[in-house]
């Protein structure tokens, strides 16, 4: 197909699917379509094994918003659908890329749509085609548009179709037509600007031969100078990190035991702490080594303090986590607390790739070109996995909290409905469940339809 046909085409899906609608099976049977519509289109040539994983990511993540319709999902479907399409044009590219990418393309829309010459067939158009065009579809359209307009700045003239029964929503299909072709029009019309591919440049993971020559200093340093500072200031950092890891693990494991709340704000405050220490230990690490001077000869002492770096505050993150595991068996699980696992577990993949880099001497894009699809799969696991239920289950086999709380996690209706019944029904839930459970078949979030009907 054509690119201007799969505009069209996934336009008037957009329209059709979301018409009278509200966001349900819908937004997923749209996700499959572009997504099946992509492997389609895409070449041979381009459908590597990350093309292939995004492909899956986006088929999931699409029925994963049919299924709990919540943002989480959304975005994993956003995600994977735009880095699908960018994928399927461009196999060299890091995937980082796709965000200015796309960024530019919502950017320059208009001016784009009006280079006609860049999407339209430029083959002569049949003549049956043109006279259909020029006398019925142009016109209709100025018609429709017109009509709208005058509707809403006549009374009478408003009044005088009053009494037709003309339940056609013409606000609602034009807004919907525009942004179903807005959508449409970036996902298969896309432009990669020169300047991206300059960018690509400084996103390789592997420095080149020319990089590897006599290290130069990057800074007002001389080289020798610059060495020596790295040495002195890793030897006084993990001295302090080694000095802040016993008191951490002492307030935590000796002292007297804090309460509830002294212990949400201590775990809170510490936590807080360490995403800021092992973000700052990267900045560190990337500041020292740098382009050329990862292949300096005498730099082994500073190599290996850096390493020793890496260790204690690989340390330091396992110690939050025992904190916050503290946390949660004292009060039970929460979104927060689920969130603060993710980061800790982020935090240790990030410095593993730090050490890496360091071994292998790969560069500072390295980092960044591997951490992006560790964040890409927590979203894409943030939208898969009903973690409101799994944290309903650990807090009422464990007794933390009470049913006040548990209706506050998402998607654990079937499980409160079986352990507390009587106070289920006087909440406004089964109202909520049974206005689901009664919308159109393409307005339905799949999850409440798999609950008994609500009185």
């Amino acid at each position: 197909m054509k690119t201007h046909q799969l505009i069209l085409l996934t336009t008037v899906l957009f329209v059709t699917l979301f018409y009278g609608e509200e966001m349900g099976v819908n937004f997923g049977l749209l996700g499959v379509a572009y997504a099946l519509l992509t492997l389609i289109h895409t070449p041979e040539e381009n459908r590597t094994r990350a093309f292939v994983m995004v492909f899956v990511a986006g088929i999931l993540s699409s029925v994963a918003f049919a299924w709990y319709g919540d943002f989480a999902s959304f975005l994993a479907v956003f995600t994977s659908l735009f880095l699908l399409s960018f994928k399927s044009k461009n196999r060299d590219l890091k995937s980082l890329l796709v965000i200015p990418v796309f960024a530019v393309n919502f950017g320059t829309f208009i001016y784009r749509f009006f280079k006609f010459e860049d999407w339209l067939p430029k083959r002569n158009m049949p003549e049956t085609l043109k006279k259909v065009t020029a006398l019925f579809l142009i016109p209709l359209f100025f018609v429709l548009v017109f009509f709208g307009v005058y509707v809403l700045g006549s009374e009478h003239f408003s009044d005088f179709f009053s009494g037709w029964k003309f339940s056609f929503d013409l606000w609602q299909f034009i807004v919907l037509g525009t942004l179903g072709f807005f959508v449409a029009f970036n996902f298969w019309n896309f432009k990669i600007e020169k300047f991206i591919f300059s960018l690509n440049h400084h996103f390789k993971n592997d420095f080149l031969n020319e990089d590897k020559e006599i290290p130069v200093s990057g800074s007002f340093l001389d080289i020798d100078s610059e060495r020596m500072s790295g040495v002195i200031s890793f030897v006084a950092l993990n001295i302090l990190l080694l000095v802040f890891i016993f008191t951490f693990n002492y307030e935590q494991f000796v002292e007297v035991p804090k309460s509830p709340s002294e212990l949400s704000v201590e775990t809170h405050d510490r936590v807080n702490a360490v995403i800021l220490s092992i973000v700052m230990a990267v900045l560190v690490i990337m500041f020292y080594f740098k382009g050329k001077f990862n292949f300096d000869r005498k730099a082994g002492t500073l190599k290996l303090l850096a390493k020793i770096w890496i260790f204690l505050n690989a340390v330091l993150v396992i110690s939050a986590f025992a904190k916050n595991s503290e946390y949660v068996l004292s009060s039970g699980i929460t979104y927060k607390r689920l969130g603060v696992y993710a980061f800790m577990v982020l935090a240790f993949i990030g410095l593993i790739f730090t050490f890496i880099k360091i071994k292998h001497q790969k560069t500072n894009a390295f980092m960044f070109n591997q951490m992006s699809w560790y964040f890409y799969g927590t979203v894409l696991a943030t939208s898969f996995i009903n973690w409101g239920n799994l944290a309903t289950v650990y807090n009422i086999t464990n007794d933390k909290g009470s049913f006040d709380f548990y209706k506050s996690l998402n998607y654990n209706d079937e499980l409160l409905i079986k352990t507390y019944p009587n106070e289920f029904e006087k909440t406004t839930k089964p109202s909520e469940i049974s206005k689901e459970q009664d919308k159109s078949f393409l307005s339905k979030i799949i999850y409440y339809q798999t609950l008994k009907p609500q009185k």
